[in-house]
């Protein structure tokens, strides 16, 4: 039986001043006791600690750490570099001549450390060639996979979002398949992500837009362990792939029409989707699909009109 994650709720404004630590609670007086390995981690590397304190909220342990720039590497499943944007910052550094903004690391599986936020200002600071760089080391590794929830506030677009999740699941899965699904559910955020990020792994021009609703309506995380879970995943992807393919054709068909559009694909996808017209408890995925595809298939493109199209909306057709 398949059950829904517990929905997520925003916890209600607190009232001022009445959690967390007093600055004077900050204070760490024994780093090498509350978070020795990691000091041994830190200085085996070739790197110093430099300062210490328990962060405010949740009271725990940080590093304020100096490592060496060879000694850090990005998260392996976090959003993929930037040239543009890492180029500029390291520009950016340069003028200034000052690195006043440090990275959060994390002890990683093997060696060295991972960052899970910094790897655009790792980036900029190897090409100005440094020899270190500053980082706040967490000493809960956990943190690593927490990667999505640092960074809300940042604007990913679907497809950058999309691809961490599925690297973080298969992250997962490696440490330890047998995990249940549901466990990760903040992590993850939301299970329409994981497909749509096989779909991006093997076609990375793949507008998802336009099928993210329906997914993010249908799918809801399991109690299945990891291994199996991914499986499941991996057969949607390959069935919205399907279905976008059908789509795509019926798009050039309209375009060798005349008809001229930013929203073709949505127009078509919304056309072909029955959940418009269910109210009560949709089908599953898998059925809706299918039916997609069986109607995209028999859609009469020579039916349709210009001022059809003219209230069409949803992401336009180049969105990836």
């Amino acid at each position: 039986m398949v059950k829904s994650a517990p929905v997520r709720r925003r916890p209600r404004k607190a009232k001022p001043g009445s959690k967390g630590l007093a600055p004077g609670e900050c204070r760490l007086d024994d780093p090498a006791g509350s978070a020795g390995a990691v000091v041994e981690a830190i200085e085996k590397s070739g790197g110093c600690v430099v300062g210490s304190y328990k962060e405010p909220l949740g009271g725990h342990p940080l590093l304020v750490s100096v490592l060496p720039i060879g000694a850090v590497e990005p998260t392996p499943f976090q959003r993929d570099l930037s040239d543009t944007h890492h180029k500029r910052l390291a520009d950016v550094i340069n003028k200034t001549g000052q690195f006043l903004d440090p990275i959060i690391a994390v002890v990683a599986p093997n060696h060295g450390f991972w960052t899970p936020n910094g790897r655009h200002r790792l980036a900029a600071m190897a090409r100005l060639g440094a020899k270190s760089i500053t980082a706040l080391v967490v000493t809960d590794p956990k943190v690593a996979w927490q990667i999505l929830a640092l960074n809300t506030e940042k604007a990913h677009n679907l497809k950058e979002r999309s691809l961490e999740v599925i690297r973080i699941y298969r992250g997962l899965v490696e440490e330890d398949a047998s995990r249940s699904e549901s466990q990760f559910s903040f992590y993850l955020d939301e299970p329409a992500l994981v497909t749509l990020g096989v779909c991006y792994e093997r076609a990375p021009r793949f507008g998802g837009g336009v099928y993210h609703p329906i997914l993010r309506r249908l799918e809801s995380f399991t109690d299945d362990p990891l291994r199996a879970a991914i499986k499941i995943h991996e057969k949607r992807a390959m069935m919205v792939r399907d279905l976008e393919e059908n789509v795509a054709e019926a798009v050039k068909k309209l375009k060798e029409r005349g008809l001229v559009s930013p929203y073709l694909r949505s127009f078509v996808v919304a056309r072909v989707n029955p959940l418009r017209w269910i109210k009560d408890e949709p089908p599953a995925l898998e059925d809706v699909l299918k039916t997609m595809r069986e109607r995209v298939a028999k859609l009469n493109v020579e039916k349709i009109r210009p001022q059809d199209l003219a209230g069409a909306g949803g992401p336009p057709d180049d969105e990836i």
